[in-house]
């Protein structure tokens, strides 16, 4: 708590009051809306010969404790705490791990990648599941709406990605409240039928899920891959813990979400076994016909806000792969005065609205997209779990055999999941995969693409302090002096800048004050403005200027510049110009990637933003010097 906020407690309440209704609605609209389908998935594979009491008490006993052990335990207690300066996520982790790496470089990388991959999948499919399952109700209140849940659905779908442009905080501001409400009507719903039959609270007791795992055979793993569908939206809990903080979604969990969820279950459990015939939709058939019509309404807009939870973690991630280098400078668009972490990234939300549309038209029903579903979040899990064990080891300094003590008998669970949710590779499990390789192919190809444009540039590189000498040279060659200061942007702090050889190359002129700008992303989130610029005096004309971000900062150059002048630099910024090089990429077949990965490179550059847009330079400043690049 600030030093304001201490003064004015009841400012203070209510702002943890706003992050904590905020946090319902964004962090756990996914979750909150897996009764919709979890359940009725998992009892499918029964619905032929009908359902026996100790597999319906087994499978809600067995849905009651994933949640506790990977929701709970996992990402509330544990992950909420493995945060990188308070930012979470799979490459929030990974940025922290590779700053304290002892070798396995390559390998933390292939960890990050595949789960900041799959969960892009996720960011994919769960609108789809989400929204699908809801509108579905209307089939319930009139089988005359049947023909039109398709176009209603992609209709939704559209007004939610339209809205993302306002940013986070507006939408959580709507969204939580509605669905606190939506969690209210479905712990009544199920403490509605919990009286139906007692028996299902037995479920509370793990000895049925294990009895129901040991005699279900090959059909108790088939089912553990809808079962894990009560813990979707798990991943985009932790990727939002910079949006909300880590006690705001603690609270939110143990108040509400966690009674919430646990009471449903045991509703729908109590009605299946009451009323066998409710095995075709048990959720909705919990309300009274009365209530049917509202209540569909009421999932809907909670399914709307469940595709929020992972639409602003995939923000949060994209924003985080920019910094890290496995993507290219994206349009990032700040979208609160106050909290950095909520952001809005356009092209990332034009491509999860055209998978999603995608993924909706060609499945068509909630039913066929579930099998797809499970594969991006049980695969995102196992990733997330693996970097535990270097956090708990490297980080907390746990010894190896305690921390392999505490993950192993997680790890070992999640693979199981993980192994039911294969099996559904044939029915549509493949598109998970398939998004998520894509992913990982683009993220590594501008890693590795990165990586050649730099080499090639390097071969020509000359060292700073030879170039100063060389140029404060008098001779009869010497460039003209010119008045005012000039900026040259230099991606490697101790060579002259190729733009700024360029200029002298070509236009034969020399500032009288020559500043090489050097931007850093270290891997931390946020950067302090204390420790925000480092300059350094070359000579008399030339400084070296080094500009620190943490990779959730807004890489604002022009702010950071107003910082110089308290460090002793005297500038005009009238007198002042940008140097900014633009790098024309040219595909060469014979040296550096193959033809196809230079074409896709080559299409990603692309799609990056104008440096000088990026760093929010003086738009009215900036001069351009062109040069092609091989690749």
């Amino acid at each position: 708590m600030t030093a304001t906020q201490a003064g004015h407690p009841d400012k203070a309440h209510g702002r943890f009051a706003a992050l904590l209704v905020g946090s319902i609605g964004v962090v756990y609209g996914d979750i909150g809306t897996s009764p919709l389908y979890a359940f009725r998935e998992a009892l499918r594979p029964f619905a032929h010969d009908g359902v026996h009491e100790n597999e319906v008490i087994g499978l809600i006993s067995l849905m009651i404790w994933t949640l506790t052990v990977i929701v709970t335990l996992k990402y509330v207690l544990f992950l909420l705490r493995a945060d990188n300066d308070g930012e979470g996520g799979t490459l929030s982790l990974l940025a922290l791990l590779m700053k304290k790496a002892q070798g396995s470089i390559a390998l933390l990388f292939l960890a990050g990648l595949t789960g900041a991959a799959l969960f892009i999948g996720d960011a994919m499919i769960t609108p789809a599941l989400s929204v699908l399952s809801a509108v579905e109700g209307l089939k319930l209140v009139t089988p005359a709406l049947s023909d039109y849940v398709l176009p209603i659905s992609v209709t939704i779908l559209a007004a939610l990605f339209l809205v993302q442009s306002r940013g986070t905080e507006a939408v959580s501001k709507f969204f939580g409240p509605i669905t606190l409400v939506w969690f209210v009507a479905m712990a009544l719903g199920g403490i509605a039928h919990i009286s139906d039959d007692f028996s299902i609270l037995n479920a509370f007791n793990p000895l049925y899920a294990l009895d129901f795992i040991t005699h279900a055979g090959f059909v108790g793993l088939v089912v553990l891959g809808a079962v894990f569908l009560t813990v979707t939206g798990a991943e985009a809990l932790y990727a939002d813990l910079g949006h909300f903080g880590r006690t705001p979604i603690q609270t939110a969990w143990f108040l509400v979400v966690f009674p919430a969820l646990a009471l449903n279950y045991l509703g729908q459990g109590a009605l299946v076994l009451t009323h066998p015939t409710a095995i075709e939709d048990p959720f909705f058939l919990m309300f009274p016909e009365w209530a049917l019509l509202p209540i569909v309404i009421l999932a809907t807009l909670a399914t709307i806000i469940a595709s929020q939870a992972v639409i602003t973690g995939a923000f949060s991630l994209a924003r985080q792969a920019i910094h890290l280098g496995f993507l290219p400078r994206l349009e990032i668009r700040f979208t609160s005065q106050t909290t950095t972490g909520q952001i809005y990234v356009p092209s990332v939300n034009s491509l999860l609205f055209m998978g999603v549309l995608t993924l909706v038209i060609i499945f068509g029903s909630s039913e066929a997209l579930a099998t797809a579903y499970g594969i991006s979040v049980t695969g995102a899990m196992v990733v997330t779990t693996l970097l535990a064990f270097p956090f708990l080891t490297w980080v907390w300094g746990w010894s190896m055999i305690f921390a392999l003590s505490v993950l192993l008998p997680l790890f070992v669970l999640e693979c199981i999941f993980l192994a039911a949710n294969l099996l559904k590779v044939h029915d549509g499990g493949y598109v998970p995969i398939m998004i998520a390789g894509t992913i990982m192919l683009m993220m590594w190809t501008w890693q590795k693409g990165t990586r050649l444009v730099k080499e090639k540039i390097g071969r020509n590189d000359m060292s700073l302090e030879a170039f100063i000498r060389l140029v404060e040279r008098k001779s009869e060659h010497a460039p003209a002096d010119v008045p005012g200061t000039a900026v040259f942007l230099a991606s490697v702090p101790d060579k002259a800048p190729a733009v700024l050889l360029h200029n002298l190359k070509h236009n034969h002129v020399l500032h009288a004050q020559n500043i090489v700008l050097h931007v850093r992303t270290r891997r931390v989130p946020f950067v302090p403005e204390t420790d925000r610029i480092e300059l350094t005096r070359l000579s008399d004309r030339f400084s070296k200027l080094t500009v620190n971000f943490g990779f959730m900062d807004e890489q604002n150059v022009s702010q950071a510049f107003a910082m110089c002048r308290k460090a002793g630099l005297k500038f005009e910024i009238m007198s002042t110009s940008f140097f900014v090089g633009r790098r024309k990429l040219v595909s060469d077949p014979d040296t550096g990637l193959p033809g196809w990965q230079d074409r896709l490179f080559i299409a990603m550059s692309h799609a990056a933003i104008d440096p000088s847009d990026y760093f929010s330079l003086p738009p009215n400043r900036v001069v351009e010097i062109g040069e092609q690049v091989l690749v």
